[in-house]
């Protein structure tokens, strides 16, 4: 629905319903990011409308926010920015049709992860580093390295986690802070997913 309507619909059944809102000012952005200015001025309010892709991406939000939003804001940045792409109906093969990170964009982008894993990074701020739009970065970057950059940044925190922990002077909790994880519980959970043990699992094999 288009900023500044209204809309509804009277429903048989009682059901769930989840009102994501995203500001007018990120619309603009990533249009004008994507060469579509013109796109938000079509959008029309679309009732019933199943859309997968948005399902997705909205339920993937809904989870972070449930567990405290753990993942931080690039997590949000980034699904925000998805959900924004999806509704311009810029997300077609057209999009990669652009330029990519150079060899020494792509070098500060990674440097800049690597001093700064502990720490909260949103994808403006990685943006800003690599002298490109978020739009342009998310897209670049995952052309460059085969993985968004979301995903990148979690696996080099567990990497980086999974060496503290083997090294044995740090507690979890303390190793999960200097790693960018939300708790320990959070660490543990990205380094099942991604290596397939727990911080216990490991500590116990190096016994």
């Amino acid at each position: 629905m288009p900023a500044g309507e209204e809309g509804g619909f009277e429903a048989e059944t009682s059901f769930d319903t989840m009102e994501i809102v995203l500001p007018l000012a990120l619309m603009e952005r990533v249009a004008a990011e994507l060469g579509g200015k013109g796109l938000i001025s079509r959008l029309d309010t679309r009732h019933l409308l199943r859309d997968q892709r948005i399902e997705h991406l909205a339920k993937a939000l809904q989870s972070d926010l449930a567990a405290g939003a753990p993942s931080g804001p690039l997590f949000a940045d980034s699904i925000g920015a998805a959900l924004a792409v999806r509704l311009l109906g810029l997300d077609g093969p057209d999009v990669g049709r652009v330029n990519r990170l150079s060899d020494a964009q792509l070098k500060r982008v990674l440097d800049h992860i690597e001093t700064a894993l502990n720490e909260p990074l949103s994808i403006d701020r990685l943006s800003r580093v690599a002298g490109a739009s978020s739009s342009h970065l998310r897209t670049w970057f995952k052309a460059a390295m085969g993985v968004t950059l979301h995903r990148y940044v979690l696996r080099r925190r567990v990497e980086r986690a999974c060496v503290l922990l083997r090294r044995g002077d740090l507690g979890t909790s303390e190793v999960a802070a200097l790693t960018g994880f939300a708790h320990q519980s959070h660490l543990a959970h990205w380094m099942r997913r991604e290596t397939g043990q727990t911080p216990r699992d490991l500590r116990r094999a190096q016994k």
